[in-house]
C-alpha cells in the first residue's frame, strides 16, 4: 500500500478516464452530440421528477445531450493540447537550445525576442484574429502554438547555459563533435525531464486557455462540443437548467486539476533536487 501512495493514483484516474471518452466517444455515447430535438430540451438528470434516463446528465436548451457533449469534448480538449503541445515543446526546445548554447548576441536577440511574445496580450491578439479570420479550430490551435512556446524556450535555454559548462559536454567538443551532435546528443537529454515536467503542468493550462477561448466566443466554433462552449451555452439557463454549465465546468476543474497535480509528482520524481526518499 506504501508503494501505491507514492502514486497520484486519483489523477491517473481521472486523465485514464479523459483518455478513453476520447477514444471511445462514439461507443460510450450513441446520441449525436452536435443534434437534438426541441421537444427534448432541457431535460433534468433522471434524479429530478421530470428526468429521464436516457439523458443521465441531462439535455441543453437545443434538446441536446448534455453527456453526449461532454464525451465528445473530452476529444476535443485532447487534441487541441497534443497538437499545440508538440509544436511548442519542439519549437521552444530547439529555440532555447540554440540560444543558450551560443549566448552572446545570438541569445540577446533571442531572448527580446521571447520577451516580447510573452508581453502580447493573448486574449486581445485571439479576438482580433477571429475577426480577421473568422472563427474556427485551426485558427485557435495555430493561435495557441504561436503563443506555447516561449515558456519551453526560456527554461530549456537556462539549462543549456548550465549544461554547456559541464566536462562531458567540453570533452564532446574537445572530440571534434559538431554542435548539432552536442545539442542534441549531450544536451538535450539533459534538459528532457524538465520538458516533460513543463509538458505535464502546461497540459491543464491549455485545456483551461481553450475553455476560455470557446467561453468568449473565439474558440472552437459550434456546433462542435467543446467544454468551454458548452458553458458558454448554458450561462443564461443557469437558474432553470444548471446542469448545462455545471457538468461541463465540473469536467474542466477536474481534469485541469488532476494534470496539474501529475506535472508536480513528475517534478517531485524526475528532479533530483526534488526527488523523493
Amino acid at each position: 500500500m506504501r508503494q501505491f501512495s507514492r502514486w497520484p493514483l486519483v489523477s491517473l484516474l481521472i486523465i485514464s478516464v479523459m483518455v478513453i471518452c476520447a477514444v471511445f466517444a462514439p461507443l460510450l455515447a450513441p446520441p449525436d452530440p452536435t443534434s437534438g430535438a426541441l421537444t427534448d430540451r432541457n431535460i433534468p438528470p433522471p434524479w429530478y421528477p421530470n428526468g429521464s434516463l436516457d439523458h443521465l446528465l441531462g439535455t441543453d436548451a437545443l434538446g441536446r445531450d448534455v453527456l453526449s457533449r461532454i464525451i465528445y469534448g473530452s476529444r476535443i480538449s485532447l487534441m487541441v493540447a497534443a497538437i499545440v503541445l508538440s509544436c511548442g515543446a519542439i519549437g521552444g526546445t530547439i529555440f532555447g537550445l540554440v540560444s543558450g548554447w551560443f549566448g552572446g548576441v545570438v541569445d540577446e536577440i533571442a531572448q527580446r525576442f521571447v520577451e516580447f511574445t510573452l508581453a502580447i496580450p493573448f486574449i486581445l491578439v485571439a479576438l482580433v484574429v477571429v475577426i480577421v479570420l473568422g472563427q474556427s479550430t485551426v485558427v485557435v490551435v495555430a493561435l495557441l502554438v504561436v503563443f506555447s512556446w516561449n515558456g519551453f524556450s526560456r527554461l530549456v535555454r537556462g539549462q543549456a547555459l548550465q549544461l554547456k559548462g559541464m566536462d562531458y559536454v567540453k570533452l564532446a567538443k574537445i572530440a571534434g563533435a559538431g554542435t548539432p551532435r552536442i545539442l542534441f546528443h549531450h544536451i538535450l537529454p539533459g534538459v528532457s525531464n524538465t520538458v516533460f515536467v513543463l509538458i505535464s503542468l502546461r497540459v491543464g493550462s491549455l485545456i483551461l486557455t481553450e475553455s476560455v477561448l470557446s467561453y468568449l466566443g473565439v474558440g472552437i466554433p459550434p456546433p462542435t462540443p467543446a467544454w468551454g462552449l458548452m458553458v458558454a451555452e448554458g450561462k443564461e439557463y443557469v437558474t432553470t437548467a444548471w446542469w448545462i454549465t455545471l457538468f461541463p465546468g465540473v469536467a474542466i476543474f477536474l481534469v485541469v486539476l488532476a494534470f496539474n497535480f501529475l506535472g508536480d509528482w513528475l517534478q517531485d520524481r524526475l528532479d533530483p533536487r526534488l526527488r523523493q526518499m
